[in-house]
């Protein structure tokens, strides 16, 4: 059976994984390496795979009509970020201090109202009364 070593590139389809494999060719004329890439659909054998998880597949007999290749080990584990880490620091950016312009803007305002309550009402205004 021929294995295969590839990143995987999209992990959105239930129990098959897409995965990238790249290698390098010699061009007859102009004598350079260049990288030609190939995707392969694979079973994911229940494992927990995600995105840029780079992983070994190997030739197995046809599962579909695209599904040759099953997954048999994770060489390297893309790193996860907790969805909860994650949302915490969309909460934290939404929620965060103005800087720039608009902050300058908001401390003359609340400077501009601590002055004006620190003032005392003039006595030569009569006192309000309620009606």
């Amino acid at each position: 059976m021929r294995t295969k070593k590839g990143v995987i590139t999209s992990a959105k389809m239930t129990g098959t994984v897409s995965v990238a494999i790249h290698r390098l060719v010699f061009h007859p004329v102009y004598k350079k390496r260049y990288r030609k890439s190939k995707k392969f659909l694979c079973d994911s054998n229940g494992m927990d795979l995600y995105e840029g998880d780079k992983v070994v597949i190997e030739e197995c007999k046809p599962m579909s009509k695209n599904k040759h290749f099953k997954v048999i080990k994770i060489i390297k584990a893309a790193p996860r970020v907790s969805d909860i880490q994650e949302e915490a620091e969309i909460e934290q950016v939404m929620n965060r201090e103005k800087t720039g312009a608009d902050a300058e803007a908001k401390a003359a305002k609340a400077a501009k109202e601590s002055k004006e309550s620190e003032t005392p009402a003039s006595e030569d205004t009569p006192p309000e009364t309620e009606s």
